[in-house]
């Protein structure tokens, strides 16, 4: 079997490093020299997307596309969602405003993602911050889990170093988990979804 994850989020989150961490191939990607603000953070940046495929046994694997973290390339968002059965969206946790990019990024993947994919969040950095920093973003998911209460609006929220394998891999097993349940059961269809789509 074959899943495939989107992994989203701002510059700096740790994307093309969770993939090159668990990758069984070479990653595919189109980094390219940074030229503008994002040269203050980063050295490289990437324009089109990463490939990555990691083995789970017995001939299962995850294949990994990296979208673009810069909003002038989001446009490849909307060619990777067609191809995808699940989202992993890394924020940093030292970025100037980590709820804001979660909630940007919140807003962005329901616009586009009419078929309401599982999600997982993965929050990099919170090594020197204290136990209780997921507190804020799960805050953040609390309305929602109220009016709907679907694996979109409750994600798992969950502290990871990108660099580490066993990390990445545990949450997007976590994913992957989230997948195997929806075809079991049947996914449920977000309400905040279906009440975006209906005044669309």
């Amino acid at each position: 079997m074959e899943r495939r994850i989107l992994v989203v989020g701002p510059v700096g989150a740790g994307k093309t490093t969770a993939i090159r961490a668990v990758s069984d191939i070479a990653v595919v990607d189109t980094d390219v020299r940074a030229s503008d603000a994002v040269a203050m953070m980063k050295p490289t940046t990437t324009v089109a997307m990463d490939m990555g495929i990691m083995n789970v046994g017995e001939g299962d694997r995850v294949v990994l596309y990296g979208a673009p973290g810069q909003d002038r390339f989001d446009f490849m968002w909307d060619i990777l969602l067609t191809q995808i059965d699940g989202v992993l969206l890394l924020l940093n946790h030292q970025a100037p405003d980590p709820l804001g990019d979660l909630r940007r990024y919140l807003d962005a993947i329901r616009i586009r993602d009419t078929r309401g994919r599982p999600l997982v969040v993965g929050v990099a950095h919170v090594d020197s911050a204290p136990s209780d920093s997921l507190e804020s973003y799960q805050s953040v998911f609390s309305a929602a889990q109220r009016a709907c209460g679907c694996v979109r609006c409750c994600p798992p929220i969950q502290a990871l170093d990108a660099r580490v394998p066993q990390d990445v891999r545990t949450v997007l097993m976590a994913l992957a988990a989230l997948l195997e349940f929806g075809q079991r059961q049947g996914a449920r269809r977000c309400q905040l979804q279906t009440e975006t789509g209906s005044r669309a």
